[in-house]
């Protein structure tokens, strides 16, 4: 299912151009480092109108509060956020005429900050330290409050948004490999990217290998990923769709948003460069295989970040 399936309104809005991304081949990083008879794939999720893979959840999410009735034009739109999906929700909202007010980290960069302004986002600024599980707990004691005004779609525990993936992006990249796509690699946020892509993969060819990643460790740099082990774990969440489990360094992952740079012509942000470092540990393992990623944004978001100078 496409998603201008989903997206019912008549017209060309905008918001009938999320989906059907790009999938890009790697040609130099892996040439010399990984066996001929494997081939990387990322999925150029950035080309997506919001700049994000969570352009399609939070379309999901949203068209689902309308159908069962949760959002009206008397609610405002809640959520926290690390900035993609807010971003997401801010486009959204303003094409279709809703207010959205979101709660973010401090430490979030300064261009997603700007970004959700210029939206005209409601936006308010949480503990960095708490991370994201710090902006869920200050979220749920707004709504719990005054649930009237809110429509809060909640995107760590809501199943729309693995199943905008189930339905997406997972027969996307079935359909741009002609089927051949042996092990899909891809990180752990909300973790609706991996679940939803990884469970319907599975359902096309049970021979397919899925991977997720996560930071190694729970002080890290990488926005938009968690370190589950020490964080609040995702109502959606389904471990049991990982064939493997890896642990990347965010000083790995900066390496490869350079390295991406240079010698791919791909300006990708840190969570995308650690998919690259995954899916080269993986494809490292292999004598033939086709491994598909998602590179969840591109880099713009985070120019201002000091890693690009040292």
């Amino acid at each position: 299912m496409k998603v201008e399936q989903l997206y019912k309104r008549k017209g060309d809005s905008i918001l009938s151009k999320i989906g059907n991304t790009p999938l890009i081949k790697l040609e130099t990083i892996p040439t010399g480092e990984v066996d001929p008879g494997v081939e990387l794939f990322a999925k150029a999720e950035w080309f997506n109108p919001g700049g994000s893979v969570k352009d399609r959840p939070a379309l999901n999410m949203i068209l689902e509060g309308e159908r069962n009735g949760g959002l009206n034009r008397d609610k405002i739109i809640i959520d926290a956020t690390s900035g993609n999906t807010g971003i997401a929700y801010a486009m959204i909202g303003a094409a279709l005429g809703y207010r959205v007010k979101l709660a973010l980290p401090e430490n979030a960069s300064v261009e997603r900050k700007r970004i959700l302004q210029v939206f005209g986002v409601d936006l308010i600024f949480t503990d960095p330290l708490e991370g994201t599980d710090g902006a869920q707990s200050f979220v749920k004691n707004i709504v719990a409050e005054t649930p009237h005004q809110y429509f809060y779609p909640d995107q760590y525990n809501n199943p729309a948004n693995w199943q905008a993936h189930y339905k997406t992006t997972a027969v996307e990249i079935f359909e741009q490999t002609g089927g051949r796509v042996t092990h899909f690699v891809a990180g752990l946020g909300t973790t609706g990217t991996f679940v939803g892509i990884a469970r319907r993969l599975k359902e096309l060819n049970p021979g397919i290998q899925c991977i997720s990643f996560q930071p190694d460790s729970p002080l890290h740099g990488l926005e938009g990923l968690k370190h589950l082990a020490t964080a609040l774990v995702p109502g959606i969440y389904d471990a049991k769709l990982a064939d493997e489990n890896l642990e990347i360094s965010t000083e790995e992952a900066h390496l490869m948003s350079k390295r991406l740079a240079k010698e791919e012509g791909l300006l990708v942000g840190p969570s995308s460069a650690a998919a690259m470092v995954a899916s080269m540990r993986v494809a490292q393992s292999l004598h033939e295989g086709t491994i598909v990623t998602i590179f969840a944004d591109d880099g713009t978001r985070y120019l201002s970040e000091k890693f690009w100078d040292s």
